[in-house]
């Protein structure tokens, strides 16, 4: 797979995950049962884009966020 991501990317792809996967886990927040699944599906979808630095959207658009080096 080529790499597609950049350090910026990967980074802001990372904790935007982790933030989608934690928000329905607290407590008190009034979720619809489709954001309960739909966000944490969303967020490990970011986190698995982010570690291994290849975004599948990017490669079909024909765009890449990565430094050429």
């Amino acid at each position: 797979m080529p790499v597609n991501l950049g350090s910026l990317d990967r980074l802001i792809r990372l904790v935007a995950g982790v933030v989608l996967v934690i928000v329905p886990f607290i407590p008190g927040l009034a979720l619809a049962p489709v954001l309960q699944w739909g966000l944490p599906v969303v967020g490990v979808v970011l986190i698995a884009t982010a570690f291994l630095r290849f975004c599948p959207i990017y490669r079909i658009l024909g765009l890449s966020t990565n430094k050429a080096r």
